[in-house]
């Protein structure tokens, strides 16, 4: 897989050398090139910004030095749409489908082009599955009051295929954090990347949609906190039961709206069972609260 990153700060992913990620990297399994977006100024002040068309607070990153940036990484040429000015179209999206444009010039294969926003959908682990089996991915970091709106249109009415997230219902500073978060969230999914494949399995999120148990490692008791005889017992039926139980209640206690997408159907006997037990209607095609 290889992943470019455009930011103003691109030493912010020296990071990503390290651990897991810099080894997948050293065996040829990702290639992460952070590029600097300053590089594609003309201007002694290297500027990316300036005031936003019709006032307000801040400064908005620039269209046309993006454009130049993007265009090089992705092999692109410069496209200018029609004879008459045109309106950005005001929609929301995660994606923006190639198809939605008469105007894409090319049908060639792309890299996926993601923005962290704020204003976005959620960034799932559904999403990080999906963009795993992406080839290349190209992430752009905006500053100050964000990206010219126009930037992701202009790639969308090319043909490319372009993502909006957000990490949370908070603000940053700038998407580098966004950004470092959603490729980690990826690349461990990526076939080779985790030495162990099965420790993934039974995380939160991945599967059905419930928080993980919780962990322990010895000695079996701490300080006076001991761990549940169940999983010291040997029985391994009884400590997968203990962790599904156990999930299921997290799950209730802290993110009730996952329990409510699960498939009635899909649960075993036991897992209604500890739902009822819980305080959950299981007769539908979804739990519900009594």
């Amino acid at each position: 897989m290889r992943i470019d990153i455009v930011s103003v700060f691109p030493e912010y992913f020296d990071v990503l050398k390290l651990s897991l990620l810099g080894k997948a990297q050293d065996k040829g399994l990702l290639s992460v090139t952070a590029h600097n977006l300053r590089d594609w100024t003309h201007d002694v002040h290297h500027s990316v910004d300036d005031t936003p068309v019709g006032g307000g607070a801040g400064m908005v990153m620039k269209p046309e030095i993006w454009a130049q940036c993007l265009d090089d990484i992705m092999g692109l040429a410069p496209v200018s749409f029609g004879d008459d000015d045109q309106p950005v179209q005001s929609r929301d999206f995660r994606l923006i489908d190639a198809g939605d444009s008469t105007d894409a010039v090319d049908t060639s294969p792309k890299p996926i082009l993601i923005f962290p926003n704020p204003s976005a959908p959620l960034f799932t682990q559904t999403d990080a599955t999906e963009l795993s089996r992406a080839d290349h991915l190209v992430f752009g970091c905006g500053r100050y009051e964000g990206i010219d709106a126009r930037v992701p249109e202009y790639y969308a009415r090319q043909g490319v295929e372009v993502r909006e997230y957000s990490i949370g219902d908070y603000v940053l500073n700038g998407g580098e954090v966004a950004v470092s978060a959603m490729i980690e969230a990826i690349v461990r999914l990526v076939p080779g990347f985790m030495g162990n494949p099965e420790s993934i399995v039974e995380e939160s999120y991945t599967g059905d949609p419930l928080l993980e148990h919780r962990q322990f490692t010895k000695p079996a008791t701490w300080r006076g906190i001991a761990v549940d005889p169940v999983l010291t017992s040997g029985d391994h039926g009884k400590v997968d039961r203990f962790r599904r139980d156990e999930a299921m209640e997290r799950t209730t206690r802290i993110r009730p709206d996952l329990v409510e997408e699960l498939d009635c159907k899909a649960l075993s006997k036991a897992d209604r069972k500890t739902l009822m037990a819980l305080g959950w209607e299981v007769s539908g095609q979804h739990p519900r609260r009594k």
